[in-house]
């Protein structure tokens, strides 16, 4: 009888913690992925020297995609120096091997906010490559829809903008290959996806725990730990190897008995 109150308390107090964790809600702020999914490449943008492309003129190779604004107090600014500094460390080359793409989200922000915004990132890759980092702006409609297509959900607070931080992997006809999630990357993870982006192969990512394990916080434009539904998840599992124990000891104990 002890054995099963005890058991009942554990659990209480499991759900109790694990309330808090959403089953099925929309997405307001984050990552909605769409794996397999192509970009609408018809979208029009202006890149830093003012000149009208469209994305499918751009992509013809694995590309990186990437969504900033330029005045952001927060994680942008750590995402494109992230993201530089991984391609200086990678074997593979700029413009050879993949482009990358940053758009911003800002209708406000303009080509020559732009180009100014990009000297600020380019210093730490090679002179040759730089050319291959193309800086768009545009029209609320099309960022609305080329931000949708990826499932970047982002926020207006004021001047300011609450967004997640990621970037994602294209294959050279638009299609979202790979998320990877944060401001700094590994070289050997990049260069995975961009290898499984050029032959088109779409992969899953640690987007689930991400999400599981940290929240955005507004306020803060940082993301943070969840700690309560950590403590609750491990609370559970530790019900649940309590509950084994009993079993166990129990057979044990009528074995004993019986003998």
């Amino acid at each position: 009888m002890k054995k099963l109150t005890v058991l009942g308390l554990l659990f209480m107090l499991a759900f109790e913690m694990n309330a808090q964790i959403p089953v099925s809600k929309e997405v307001e702020i984050g990552i909605v992925e769409k794996l397999g999914q192509t970009i609408p490449v018809e979208l029009k943008f202006c890149n830093e020297k003012n000149d009208t492309v469209t994305l499918g003129s751009i992509i013809n190779k694995a590309t990186i995609l990437s969504f900033v604004y330029f005045d952001c107090p927060g994680m942008c600014s750590p995402l494109l120096d992230g993201i530089a500094d991984v391609v200086s460390k990678t074997e593979l080359s700029l413009g050879k091997d993949y482009d990358i793409i940053t758009i911003s989200f800002n209708t406000k922000d303009t080509p020559e906010k732009a180009i100014q915004k990009k000297l600020n990132f380019v210093s730490k890759i090679k002179e040759e490559q730089r050319g291959s980092w193309t800086y768009l702006t545009g029209e609320l409609s099309n960022i609305q829809k080329i931000t949708e297509s990826v499932g970047f959900r982002y926020k207006p607070t004021g001047v300011d903008f609450a967004h997640p931080s990621a970037i994602f992997i294209l294959s050279p006809t638009g299609k979202i290959t790979r998320y990877l999630y944060g401001i700094t990357f590994l070289p050997f993870e990049l260069k995975m996806a961009i290898s499984e982006a050029q032959k088109g192969v779409s992969q899953p990512s640690s987007s689930k725990l991400y999400d599981f394990c940290f929240a955005y916080d507004p306020q803060s434009k940082t993301y943070t730990l969840q700690f309560t539904r950590l403590l609750g998840s491990f609370v559970l599992i530790l019900g649940v190897f309590f509950v084994l124990y009993l079993i166990v000891s129990s057979r044990r104990n009528s074995t004993k008995k019986s003998k």
